[in-house]
């Protein structure tokens, strides 16, 4: 016997997206009224604004990996080219 293409486990995740653009849209004058139900629900389904934002962070975080490895290539030539680095066991004191 095939399986169900729709498994019951109860109510999905836009369902209640769903219930309030249908109510909006029942009891509305002009479906116009109802445009930001149908943003909230059609956001539900496809997560378009999620999704982008996700890829934005991910640009960030590349973004950052990449200007540390970039400072940390530096400090390593630096280091390299035999340049005298602290190690800050001895301080001056100022004003002498």
């Amino acid at each position: 016997m095939p399986l169900p293409s729709v498994v019951p486990t109860g109510r999905t995740r836009c369902f209640p997206f769903w219930q309030e653009f249908s109510k909006c849209y029942a009891s509305a004058e002009k479906p116009q009224d109802c445009v930001a139900q149908k943003d909230d629900y059609m956001e539900c389904l496809h997560r378009t604004k999620e999704i982008a934002r996700a890829k934005d962070i991910k640009a960030h975080f590349i973004q950052k990996q990449v200007e540390e490895s970039a400072n940390s290539r530096q400090a390593a030539e630096k280091a390299a080219t035999g340049a005298i680095i602290s190690l800050g066991l001895v301080k001056e004191e100022e004003g002498q």
